[in-house]
This record gives C-alpha cells, structure tokens and sequence, in this order.
C-alpha cells in the first residue's frame, strides 16, 4: 500500500470519528428540542408512526454511516470535510449568536449544508423551530379537505424512484398526503397545487410532518411561494418575463435562437419556479438549491436558470425546437450530477439587478394592466358591437317581415282577384251546362214521355201482328241507342270539362307558385344588396379613419417642417433635410397603403356581390330541379294514368262485346220459345174445342133421351150440327186465323168443310148459338176484370143460354145421325183476354209468360179430359148440374190463369 492510500484511510477513520461526535451533538440538541414547552411533541402526539425527532436522529446516524464519502464530495468547498462539520455543529448549538451575521451564514450556505444538519438548518434559517403551525397541524389532521381526491392522484406522481416514496399508500406517500392536505385547509385561496408535491417531498426527506408543514407555510408565505400556487398563477407569468428579460440582456443569441425555434420560456422553465429544480435537477442538487433558496430567496433561481444556460449556450445554439427540448428532459438531470460545482459556481457570479428587476416588475404590471384596459375595452367594444349586430340584425328582420307582409299582401289581393275571375268563370260555365243539362232533361222527360205513351199503346193494343211488332221493338232499340250515344256525349263533354278544370286549376297553382319564387328571389337579392350596403358603409368608415389619421399625420408633418430653426448648423440641415425626406416617404407609403386598402375594399365587395350572386343561383337551381322532378313524377303519373285508362277500355270493349253476343243469343232464344209457345197455344186450344164438342154432344144426347118428340129432336140435333158446322167454318176463316196469332192445318179445314154439307139446321139455330157465343164472351170478358163471382155469374147465364135453345127445338126432324153441340166460344174468348195479357209482357220476360200460360192450359185440357172421360150415365140426372160443374171448372181454371198472368205482369214490370 502506498503513503497516499494510508493518508487516505487515516483521513477517513478521522472523519468518522469526528462524525460520531457530530452525531452526539446533534442527539444532544435534539434532547433539546423535545424538553421545549412550544414543541409540539411536548403537548400532542404525532399523528402518524416513526416521525418523531428520535427516529430522525437514527435515520441520520444510518445516512452519514452510509453516505460520508458521497457527502465529502457533495460539500466539497476547498476545505476539510470535518472542519464544515464543526462549524455547522457550532452554529446549531449557538444559533442566537450566528444568526447575527447574514454573510457569514450566506457563505457557509452557498458552500453547502451537511446532510445531517439539512433539516435542523432549514428550520433555523426559518425560524420555525417554534413556530405555532405545528399544533394547528395537529387540528388540521382531524378535518377533510376537498382536494383529497386531487392529492390521492398525484401522490403516486411524486418522486416514484424515491425509496421512502415507492411503496402505494406507505408511510412516505401518506406523510406526504397529510401535508398537502393540511395545506389545502390552511389556505384554502391556494388550495392543492400539483408542482407543490414536490417542495413537500423535499421537507420529508429531512424532516418528521408536523416541521415539514411548518416549513411549507413559511416558504409560502414569506418566500412568495404562495403566488405562484395561486389560481391565476399571476407570479409565476411575471418570473417568465423577468427570465426571458435577462436572457434577452445577458444571453441575447440563445434568445433569438429560441424565438427563432418557437422555444418560448414557460416551455422549460415554468418546472424551475414551481418545484425548485426538483423536477429538473437530481435529488442531491435539488437539496443544494433549496439550501441556497431558503438563505437568498428567489433571486437564486433565476441565476442557476442563467448559469444552466450560459454552460449550454453553444450546445444549445446548435439545436433544434425538439433537441432543446429533450436537452432540457434527459440530459440536463445528468450533467451537473458528477460536479455541482460547475452549476453553482457560475450562478454565484451572474449579473443579477435588483433594481433593474424591480423595474421590469414595474413595466410587467403597468403592461398587464394596459392589456386588462384593452381587454376590458375589447370586450366592451365587442359587447357593443355585438348589441349593434342584434340590433342591425332586429331591424333588417322587421325590414324583412314588413316587406314580406306587403308582398303578401299584395299577393293575397291578386290570388283572390284570380281566384273571382276563376270563379265567375266556372259560374258562368257551369250555368250554361245546368242550362244544357235542363234542356237535355227535358227532351229526355219528352223521351220517357213518348216511351210510356208508346209502352202503353202497345200494352193497350190487342191485336199487333209480329212484323208491327218487331217495327215498334226495332225503333224502341234505335230510340235507345240513339239516347244511349247521347248520354255518351254528355259524359264525354263531362270528362272533357273536368280535364280542362284540372287543367286550369293546374295552371292557377303555378302561376301561384311563380310569384312565389319571385319573392324569394327579391328578399334574397334584398339580403344580398343590404350586405353588400354593410360592407360599403364598413369599407367607407375604415377609409374615413384612414384619411382621417392621414391628415393629421399631414399636418403634425407640416407643422414640424415650419417649426424647425433656421439658424441651425449645416449638418443639422442635413439632418433635418433626411428627416423630411424620410417623412415623405413615410407619408407616400402610407398613402399607397390607403390606395391598397382602398383596391382591397373593392376588391371584398365584389367578391361579396359574386358570392350572393352565386348564393342566388345556386338556390334558383335548386329550386328548378325541384319543379323538374315535379314534372317527372306528374308525368309518370300521367302515363301510368294512361296505361290504366287504356286497360279499362279494352276491358270494356271486350265486356260490351261480350254483352252483344249474350243479347243476340238471348233474342234468338226467345224468338224460338215464342214460336213453341204459340205452336202450343194452337194445340191446346184446338184440344179444348174437341173436347168441349164432346162434352156438348154427351150432354145434348142425355138431353134427348128424356123428351117426347124423337122427331122434333132428331131435326134440332140437325140444325145444331149445322150451326156448329157453321161456327167451325167462321172459326177457320181468315179473319178467325189471325186471330191471337193462331194458324189451322190445312187438314183440320176440309174437316170443317165436310160437316158443312148439311145445312139443314144452320139457318135457324144459328142465331141462338151466336147469341150464348156473345154472351159467353162478355162473361169470359167480365171474368178476367172482377173475379169469380163474375165467372160464376158467366156460367150460369151460359147455361140459361142452352136452356132456352132447347126449349125452340120442338119443330126438329128424327135423325139417326150424330148430335154435335159446339160451346167453345166462351173458352175462345177467355183465349183471347190470355193472349192479350201476354202480348204486355216485355220481351225479356217473355220466356216465363208463355211457359206459365202453356202449363195452365195443359192443367185446363187435362181437367176438361178427366170430365168428359167419365161422363154421367144415369139418364135422370139432372143436365143443368152437369153443365154448372163444368163451367165451374172452367171459370176457377181461368181465374188461376188470370191471377198467374197477373203476377208474372207485376214481376216484369
């Protein structure tokens, strides 16, 4: 081993020895402290564990132990280590008498406080050993404050490498929570600021709670912490523009090349002035700054912010915005670690005014409070600007509202005025069609008129042949068509008039929507015009001023021209003839500036006019592609309208066609029933003659056998047999032929014919048989009007009838021949009434007519059949019952046949 290193470890052994004694100085003045009546460990307990002066004291002991040779380098003043040691123990033992000489203690500051005396000195040096803060930190640990939650955040923020700091919610973390908190409650102004975390971690590292608050609030108070905490943080700008100031007087390279980058101050010194370094430099120095903080005050920042910055300067200068940045970040932390010297030594000798800084002070506050004048009078112009704007805005909107109330009212005036010509217009129209659909009523009451009259005639006439009858049907069926193609017409005509009132009323909607667009292209070219009437009054106001301060400038000029001596010296001449020129050119550049301005007003308010110009065309597109696609959709409409329409007329058009071929068949059909129905009608007719012959002859031939007279008989069964051959052949004539209708074969005539050869009898039976024949038929007559009773009335005159004819027959001649009586005329008659009741059937119903009349005479013929096949033989019954059952029988067929008709009328009609 070499003499060095035995000089070395002999240094080292000393100064430990001379450090145990230290320690039991410190021990001893500790004892001290915890015997004084004002310590708050004398009165009230601690609020929380293990922060008693005593467990300060044996953290020290462990730290110097552990840390002498670190400590020997940190307090390296020139000096030994162990002689700074003494003189710290001596200035704390007698502190009354040290504390009287400022400079010396300034001295032994700046050369740096032992760790082990660190927090002991910051008390001394603030006096606050005593103080009564530390019992209202007793008292403040029993409330709650607002900011808990805020602090609660940030505690993990504050120095997270830090041992005593580390552990979440430890001791470190809540002695730190407690701080702050009873802080925020004893100045609630300040509150919990984040950057004052740091300070208090500092005071904790060196010191138990209760003096690290105490500390705190000293530091605030007196060292003007405190307005740099404060909301507003009003201090903390005026620190900026102190340093940026004496950057700008001592650093003015740095300073350009900062404004240069965008590098303002506040962007890397605001964390000097509210941590104290203790962000910025290592935990070490950070201690060191608040030694030399807590002896000078703030002044001591702002030369170590200088001092960083002269060391750098070169470095610095060669760097960007985000190099500087990063400089200030990573690498200052770093640089002065290994010798502090380097950052304090210089901060020492920094040219530091105080005067000089109490004027800037002075220019920060008086240009502060211009700029709050300014604001406030910006903000009042702003305020009255804005109420000029409302009011601007209120009077254009009445403006605007009176003009649109004009406008509409004078629109509401010509749409009514359109709307009354319209009106009297369609009044007019529709009292000329009402005129036209009265005429048109009337010839159709006409119409119906002659229709019913024909109708009626028709009904009433008995005896129509089918050709008139087909005629009348024929012109029936013209007279429809032609009423139908009329009433066609008419609804043609009706379509039409409605299509063109649509059309019309499609008209008046556009022209009401036209002067509508009008309006709105008038109130917008108002609005255009009145913007570009604001901006030309602007544009005039501003020129005003201009030419206003022109002038006076003009005129300060001139007066200064004619104010000059002239007795001055040829160089001043000089002078002054620079001068002048200069003004003048001034002067010019400033009148080019007005013509600029001007040009560019001009300029603005014509770009304003293309603008609304273009505001305006772009809504009038707008608005013709909104009646575009009105058209597009109201002709798609129209064509689908169309193929609808064209769907229902082919529709139709197949439905009539339809109709027309159903109708002709049904024609056809009913033609072809008539035919059998009045093939029918013959036979039965033809049927009942024979049958009633039959029945005739029976009766006569009982008649005979109870008289005298064979002779007689025989001669008026001859002349009966003639008067029937007699009414067969006025039956069969042509006149009879054509009556209801009917035709006779030409078989059934020579029959008749041949009966005829006898005529013998004819000519004196046959005006009696005429005469029941008359009255037959005035009974059947009677016998369709009034009911049964007539009917019976009817057969029993029919019988009176054949009574009397027998009684005339005395004078007939015996015959061996065949008696024939023939009493069809009744029958024949009641024929008649049935076909005439027919005849008034429509043609529709034609069909079921004849298929009820041919059922009922087939019902007749089969009742007169079933008489006549059983016929009465007694001899002595009495012939007046045969006859009156008969026509009975034949009386209530007739009326079912007439109350049958009678319904199947109602029916048709």
């Amino acid at each position: 081993m070499s003499s060095d290193d035995k000089q070395k470890t002999e240094e080292v052994s000393s100064l430990q020895a001379e450090e145990l004694e230290l320690l039991a100085k410190l021990e001893e003045a500790n004892r001290r402290l915890l015997s004084d009546e004002k310590s708050a460990f004398n009165s009230t307990p601690s609020p929380t564990l293990g922060h008693s002066r005593q467990g300060s004291a044996s953290s020290v002991v462990s730290s110097v132990s552990s840390n002498s040779q670190q400590h020997s380098e940190e307090d390296g003043t020139g000096q030994p280590f162990g002689n700074l040691w003494d003189i710290w123990g001596k200035l704390v033992n007698d502190w009354d008498n040290a504390k009287k000489k400022p400079a010396y203690l300034k001295e032994l500051v700046r050369k740096g406080i032992p760790h082990p005396f660190r927090g002991l000195a910051w008390q001394l040096l603030l006096n606050v050993h005593s103080s009564p803060h530390k019992q209202m930190y007793v008292e403040y640990m029993r409330e709650s404050s607002p900011s808990e939650r805020y602090i609660r955040r940030d505690i993990a923020r504050t120095f997270p490498d830090h041992e005593f700091f580390k552990e979440k919610d430890g001791v470190g973390q809540e002695s730190l929570f407690n701080v702050m908190k009873a802080y925020s409650l004893h100045d609630r102004e300040v509150g919990y600021c984040q950057g004052s975390g740091f300070i208090v971690g500092l005071l904790l590292m060196q010191m138990p709670e209760e003096e690290a608050f105490a500390v705190l609030v000293k530091l605030m108070q007196d060292y003007r912490l405190r307005e740099l905490f404060k909301p507003s943080m009003a201090e903390l700008s005026l620190c900026m523009y102190k340093l940026e100031c004496l950057i700008q007087d001592l650093l003015p390279a740095l300073y350009l090349h900062f404004q240069s980058q965008g590098f303002y101050t506040s962007m890397y010194a605001s964390s000097w002035f509210l941590t104290l370094f203790a962000t910025t430099l290592s935990l070490s120095l950070a201690c060191r700054v608040m030694d030399l903080f807590i002896s000078e005050g703030m002044d001591i920042i702002f030369k170590l912010g200088i001092a960083i910055l002269q060391s750098s300067q070169d470095y610095l200068m060669s760097l960007d915005m985000e190099g500087i940045l990063k400089f200030f970040t990573k690498e200052l932390p770093l640089k002065y670690e290994q010798e502090p010297e380097r950052l304090f030594q210089p901060a020492y000798y920094v040219k530091y005014n105080a005067k000089k800084m109490k004027k800037i002070e002075k220019e920060y506050t008086a240009l502060k409070s211009k700029e709050n004048e300014d604001q406030i009078e910006l903000r009042r112009l702003r305020t009255e600007n804005r109420l000029l704007r409302q009011r601007i805005d209120n009077l254009e909107k009445e403006s605007a509202s009176l003009a649109d109330r004009l406008i509409q009212y004078q629109l509401t005036r010509a749409q009514e005025a359109e709307e009354t010509y319209a009106l009297k217009n369609v009044l007019s129209t529709i009292k000329k069609e009402l005129a036209e659909s009265q005429k048109k009523l009337s010839v159709a009451n006409s119409l119906i008129g002659d229709i019913k009259q024909r109708t009626s005639s028709i009904n009433s006439a008995s005896a129509l042949d089918d050709d008139e009858a087909q005629t009348v049907i024929q012109n029936l069926q013209e007279e429809l068509i032609v009423i139908r193609l009329k009433d066609a017409d008419t609804d043609s005509l009706v379509k039409e008039l409605r299509s063109k009132i649509k059309e019309l009323e499609d008209t008046n909607v556009q022209l009401q929507r036209a002067p509508s667009n009008d309006i709105q292209n008038l109130q917008e070219e108002l609005i255009a015009v009145k913007l570009r009437e604001a901006e030309a009054n602007l544009g005039l106001k501003e020129m005003r001023q201009t030419v206003h301060e022109l002038e006076s400038m003009w005129e300060s000029f001139k007066h200064k021209s004619t104010a000059d001596s002239p007795t001055s010296s040829p160089k001043d001449k000089n002078h002054n003839k620079e001068v002048k020129q200069l003004q003048e050119d001034v002067m010019t550049i400033k009148v080019r500036e007005a013509n600029c301005m001007s040009d560019l007003k001009d300029t603005k308010q014509k770009y304003m006019e293309l603008e609304t110009q273009n505001h305006i065309c772009t809504n009038q597109i707008r608005r013709m592609d909104e009646e575009n696609k009105l058209l597009k959709a109201k002709y798609e409409e129209g064509l689908e309208r169309e193929k609808k329409l064209d769907g229902h007329i082919k529709e139709h058009i197949r439905k009539i066609d339809d109709m027309q071929s159903q109708r002709r068949e049904e024609t056809m059909m009913l033609k072809i029933k008539e035919a059998e129905n009045t093939h029918v009608i013959a036979e039965l007719k033809q049927r009942i003659a024979e049958l009633e012959i039959q029945k005739e002859e029976i009766w006569t031939a009982d008649q005979l056998e109870n008289k005298s007279g064979h002779q007689d008989l025989e001669n008026r069964i001859f002349d009966l047999q003639d008067e029937v051959l007699q009414l067969k052949f006025f039956q069969n004539s042509p006149k009879s032929t054509s009556y209801n209708g009917l035709e006779v074969s030409d078989s059934e005539s020579e029959e008749d014919f041949e009966e005829l050869e006898n005529p013998e009898s004819l000519n004196k039976t046959l005006s009696d048989i005429i005469e029941g024949k008359n009255k037959a038929c005035d009974l059947s007559l009677n016998t369709h009007h009034l009911g049964a009773e007539s009917e019976l009335t009817n057969g029993q005159s029919l019988t009176s009838g054949f009574k009397e004819c027998l009684t005339r027959e005395t004078s007939l001649q015996n015959s061996s021949s065949p008696i024939v009586l023939v009493t069809q005329d009744s029958e024949v008659c009641s024929n008649e009434e049935e076909t005439q009741c027919n005849g008034n059937l429509s043609e529709d119903h034609s069909d079921l007519s004849a298929n009820s009349f041919s059922v009922n005479k087939q019902d007749v013929c089969r009742e007169i059949e079933s008489t006549l096949e059983n016929p009465s033989t007694n001899g002595t019954k009495d012939s007046t019952n045969v006859e009156s059952s008969l026509l009975d029988e034949i009386s209530s067929s007739l009326q079912t046949i007439s109350f049958q008709n009678q319904e199947t009328d109602e029916n048709t009609n």
